[in-house]
C-alpha cells in the first residue's frame, strides 16, 4: 500500500507535464487528417448503430430493464471504448515515444498515464454524447449522473495498472500488442455489454462478476438505468478495489524493475 500511495504521489506532483503531454498526444492523433477528431468518433458510433440494428432491428432484442436495448448498450459500451483505446494505445507507448527513453533523462514512468489521460479525453466527450442521447430519448437528468466520475475513475485506475504491466513486458516481447488486441477482441464478448447476464442460469452468473469490466459495465448502467450506488454493492466494490490494486501495484513494480533496460532494447 504504501508503494502505490507514493506513486501516486510522484504522478500528482508530475500533474501539469502529464496534462500538458497529454494534450499534445491527443492532437497528435489527427495531425494530418482530412476529418481530423472526428475519426475518432466515427468508428465508435458506427460500432454501436451496427449492434443496434443487429441485435434490435435484426434480432428484435426486447428491452432490457426496461429501457430501448440501444439505451441499455450505449452505458456498457462506452466504458468499454475507452478502456479498449487506453490499454491498446499505452502497451505500445515505449515505442512511440522511444526517443524519450533513449537520448533524454525523463520520468518514462509517467509514459503509460499520458496515453491514458489521452484516452480519457475522448472519454469525456463520448460521455456527454450518452447524456444527449438520453435527453433525446425523453430521460430526465439525474443527480445519479455524478456517479460517473467515481466509475471513470475505476476505469482509469484499472487500464493504467494493466497498461504498466503490458508496456514494461512489450519491450521485451513484441508480440505484447498483438495479444492485447486478442484479449480485447475476446474481452467485449465475455464482458456483459451487448448481452445480459439475464440469458444465463442464475447460479453461474457469478462467473462473470470475477472479470473487473463487469464493475464498470454495471456501474455505468446503474448511473443511467437502476439509479444504485456502489455502496449498495459492496462485495463487487471491495472485489474490484482489490483486484486493481493487486494489478497496478504488480505493474508498477514491474515497470520499475524492468525500466532500466528499457533503452538497451527498445
Amino acid at each position: 500500500m504504501l508503494h502505490i500511495l507514493k506513486d501516486a504521489k510522484d504522478i500528482w506532483n508530475r500533474k501539469e507535464l502529464i496534462m500538458t503531454l497529454a494534450q499534445a498526444d491527443f492532437k497528435r492523433k489527427f495531425v494530418g487528417s482530412f476529418l481530423g477528431i472526428f475519426w475518432m468518433f466515427i468508428q465508435p458510433i458506427v460500432t454501436v448503430l451496427i449492434y443496434f440494428f443487429v441485435f434490435q432491428l435484426g434480432f428484435r432484442s426486447q428491452p432490457v430493464s426496461e429501457v430501448p436495448y440501444v439505451l441499455w448498450l450505449i452505458p456498457g459500451i462506452v466504458p468499454w471504448f475507452f478502456f479498449n483505446e487506453a490499454w491498446g494505445g499505452a502497451t505500445n507507448c515505449l515505442y512511440e515515444y522511444q526517443h524519450l527513453v533513449k537520448k533524454m533523462v525523463f520520468k518514462i514512468s509517467i509514459l503509460p498515464i499520458i496515453k491514458v489521460m489521452s484516452s480519457l479525453f475522448i472519454h469525456l466527450i463520448f460521455i456527454w454524447i450518452m447524456i444527449i442521447v438520453y435527453l433525446l430519448f425523453g430521460m430526465k437528468p439525474s443527480l445519479w449522473w455524478i456517479q460517473l466520475l467515481y466509475y471513470t475513475l475505476c476505469t482509469l485506475f484499472l487500464v493504467l495498472g494493466l497498461s504498466y504491466i503490458t508496456a514494461s513486458s512489450n519491450a521485451f516481447f513484441k508480440d505484447m500488442g498483438q495479444t492485447v488486441q486478442i484479449l480485447l477482441q475476446i474481452g467485449m464478448w465475455i464482458a456483459p455489454i451487448m448481452w445480459s447476464e439475464t440469458i444465463f442460469p442464475e447460479k453461474i452468473r457469478f462467473l462473470f462478476k470475477l472479470n473487473p469490466i463487469y464493475y464498470l459495465v454495471e456501474g455505468y448502467r446503474d448511473c443511467f438505468i437502476t439509479h444504485e450506488g456502489f455502496w449498495e454493492h459492496p462485495v463487487l466494490t471491495i472485489y474490484f478495489w482489490c483486484i486493481a490494486l493487486a494489478i497496478f501495484a504488480v505493474g508498477t513494480g514491474l515497470f520499475k524493475k524492468l525500466k532500466l533496460h528499457f533503452a538497451d532494447v527498445l
